[in-house]
């Protein structure tokens, strides 16, 4: 199953953070329960890392408020081998 990192960013004051984090504790979403935060260290966004079938079913994790602030990246692991001649070579796992 594809591995997805969304990215939802929130204002950079302090009763936006409570907001955020507030909406995200209250959906009772696992994934949203157990959001990294970056706000203590003044990056206003929430990373979480999910495993669905596709982007959209990533972005549908994303409360309808923050969606528009929101980035779904989809992840990829590769392996390297080595080949005849000393080159490498990259393949997905």
């Amino acid at each position: 199953m594809p591995r997805f990192l969304i990215e939802v960013a929130h204002d950079e004051d302090a009763k936006a953070c409570t907001k955020a984090v507030d909406v995200f504790l209250r959906t009772g979403s696992h994934f949203l329960t157990h959001a990294d935060w970056g706000c203590l260290d003044g990056e206003h966004k929430a990373w979480i890392l999910i495993d669905v079938g596709s982007k959209n079913e990533a972005m549908n994790v994303v409360p309808a408020d923050f969606r528009g602030r929101a980035r779904v990246i989809q992840l990829n692991a590769f392996a390297f081998e080595s080949v005849e001649g000393g080159k490498t070579r990259i393949r997905p796992r």
